[in-house]
């Protein structure tokens, strides 16, 4: 008689704490698993929990987990999605970069940047440092995290950047004019795209404050060189590097032609490191960010984005 009083008080109180729990769409499921298969908390080729377990812990319906999965499965996160058997991550999940220890070939820095910025942006704290030219590559790579925070898919609750870039003080070792002559136009060209780009940098990220309650810090600091390479650090664990190819080409400033030795930023192959994917790369993370850390803490100074 005692466990068969006590068994359905139990069962009411389990009912009721169930209610009182926020229904979550299906879509907000998705969301969530997207996320940790993105971060890595789920891994290619792992087994997901069963549909019964997925349903406890969000509070929702068997029918709303299977309609998570399918969305999942059609942006090929997922495979082998059923009412039978848990699905499993797909090995080689549709919309991520392989991971970085994995030899994948680089890429040009418009092509690889965005992806790895997109993830990174899953975390609750981001952090990036950014070592470039212009920053014009890290400016439009943001664009797709920002669309994700707008739809509600990515949620960070705080965002640290901080960028160096050339000092508006120094004669910089390009872009510059084979003709020497007209080094004082393409000076200040250059030094309108760095503040141009900077400045909306600076101003779609601080937005967020307004807009989702994100605490954001964007930062910048000078640099006494023009540097030969450009430098992301993804939240201390992920090293993004390539270099700067000079070239000898032709624009048109102030409609006269001039001949000049550039670096076409945006197209520099982009080499990957991961922190943790072996000793190479472990070390060359922990390097570059030493080396950040110094130049921003000693020979940088502060820089005012204007002309």
């Amino acid at each position: 008689m005692y466990c068969a009083d006590v068994e359905p008080e139990n069962a009411s109180v389990t009912a009721r704490r169930g209610a009182e729990r926020p229904q979550r769409s299906h879509r907000e499921v998705a969301d969530e698993l997207r996320t940790r298969i993105r971060t890595g908390v789920l891994r290619p080729g792992q087994r997901m929990p069963t549909q019964a377990k997925l349903a406890d812990e969000f509070g929702v319906e068997r029918g709303a987990v299977r309609q998570a999965l399918r969305i999942l499965q059609s942006e090929q996160l997922l495979a082998n999605v059923s009412k039978g058997s848990p699905a499993t991550v797909a090995l080689r999940p549709g919309g991520l970069v392989p991971p970085v220890g994995s030899g994948a070939a680089p890429q040009p820095a418009m092509v690889g940047l965005p992806p790895r910025i997109t993830e990174a942006f899953a975390a609750e704290h981001v952090r990036v440092d950014a070592l470039c030219l212009t920053a014009v590559s890290l400016t439009a790579a943001l664009g797709e995290p920002l669309r994700q925070i707008h739809a509600g898919r990515l949620k960070p609750a705080k965002i640290d950047v901080r960028v160096l870039l050339p000092s508006r003080d120094i004669d910089l070792a390009f872009p510059v004019p084979v003709d020497t002559s007209a080094t004082g136009r393409l000076q200040r060209r250059w030094l309108a795209h760095r503040n141009a780009q900077g400045q909306v940098l600076r101003h779609n990220l601080l937005t967020l404050r307004s807009t989702h309650g994100i605490d954001v810090h964007v930062t910048f600091r000078a640099l006494p060189f023009t540097p030969p390479v450009k430098l992301y650090l993804l939240n201390g664990t992920e090293a993004l590097f390539a270099y700067y190819t000079v070239k000898r080409g032709e624009q048109t400033i102030d409609q006269e032609h001039l001949e000049m030795y550039d670096a076409e930023g945006t197209r520099s192959v982009l080499f990957a490191f991961e922190q943790g994917a072996g000793p190479r790369d472990t070390t060359f993370v922990e390097q570059s960010r030493l080396w950040f850390n110094a130049l921003w803490e000693t020979i940088s100074s502060e820089l005012v984005l204007t002309s």
